[in-house]
């Protein structure tokens, strides 16, 4: 797979050479390869540059999907944020996600909800219009994936939390398309890194081969008319973490990252820390009924001592830095509503 890789770090700076051009020469001179060889790798290639905007369908793509769950996580984060993972964007995700909502919403007082949509993909925009209804109480214009705007519900039983979106570059399709509805309808805002830009409608054509090719050929449109960019979604706050990174942090949210996926020492650190921006609360002060306990068994208040070590065992602290400003965020907007006459 010789193509896009070399090509695309120099795509600023430096125009590619002809295709024809380059694969010819390739051909006639490169030894130990023949053309079905060079013919597949170039094809592969292809598909690679183009991830996600042409794709070669097989037969069994739906049917291998059966019985599959859409919500593959759902937890709750400080006692009072909700949060859900989202593995793909197909239709039956609105049941998953609204039931994983319920279910936590039923034991615990929940300031917001964070959907993470990192790595997630799909390429069902109605699936993606529906989960944005659950948000939404009045009739609001959601998605045009070219049958026509389709709207929300006026209704009364909606999810009244704020939610906070979670995306990366990984982020493509049907997800990122709801990413974009939630914000421009007001249900939430977006963090993390730009998608993937892969929002859009498309053809499937007969290959000589028997196979069908799947090419993207329009954008997904907002209720308003405005086009998903195949440059991707901007995030509303931008937390610079690398693939390799977020990866170690989908397993383990609280852990520290292995030396080998830490970033080299840059001044960029300063605002988009990876240990997270949630800091464990500070002590509090020791109460006069500690005093006299701590006086009566001969034990220390020092900061260093046992005894304030037992006072207050430290809270997990969460090192996924977009998931960490997503939690501070819902928090903040919770103390703001609280301080509204």
């Amino acid at each position: 797979m010789f193509l896009a890789t070399p090509f695309a770090r120099a795509a600023e700076t430096n125009a590619a050479p002809d295709f024809k051009e380059v694969y010819d020469l390739v051909r006639q001179h490169l030894t130990g390869m023949t053309d079905a060889d060079l013919n597949r790798d170039a094809v592969e290639g292809l598909f690679t540059s183009l991830r996600g905007k042409v794709t070669l369908v097989a037969g069994e793509e739906m049917s291998a999907r059966t019985n599959v769950a859409l919500v593959s996580k759902s937890s709750v984060l400080e006692n009072d944020v909700a949060y859900v993972r989202v593995d793909r964007v197909e239709a039956g995700l609105a049941r998953e996600f609204g039931g994983a909502v319920q279910q936590l919403s039923a034991t615990n007082k929940l300031k917001g909800v964070v959907l993470d949509l990192r790595f997630a993909g799909g390429d069902d925009y109605a699936a993606a219009a529906v989960v944005a209804n659950l948000f939404l109480a009045d009739a609001k214009p959601l998605l045009d994936w070219g049958n026509g705007v389709v709207k929300s519900e006026k209704k009364d039983n909606i999810i009244k939390l704020p939610a906070a979106v979670l995306v990366n570059r990984e982020t493509g399709g049907a997800a990122e398309a709801l990413a974009a509805v939630l914000r421009e309808t007001g249900a939430g805002l977006i963090l993390g890194g730009t998608t993937a830009g892969r929002a859009m409608t498309s053809q499937e054509f007969a290959l000589k081969s028997g196979q069908r090719l799947r090419i993207a050929t329009s954008p997904v449109k907002l209720g308003n008319g405005t086009a998903l960019s195949p440059q991707g979604i901007k995030p509303d706050i931008e937390v610079s973490v690398t693939l390799d990174q977020e990866r170690a942090y989908f397993e383990d949210a609280y852990g520290r990252l292995a030396k080998s996926n830490l970033p080299a020492a840059s001044g960029s650190l300063a605002t988009n820390q990876l240990d997270g921006t949630n800091r464990p609360a500070r002590r509090p002060r020791p109460t006069e009924a500690d005093l006299v306990r701590a006086r009566r068994d001969g034990l220390s208040l020092d900061a260093d001592s046992t005894f304030a070590r037992d006072a207050e065992p430290e809270k997990p602290l969460i090192r996924d830095p977009a998931l960490a400003r997503a939690v501070d965020l819902l928090k903040g907007l919770a103390v703001v509503r609280q301080s509204r006459p």
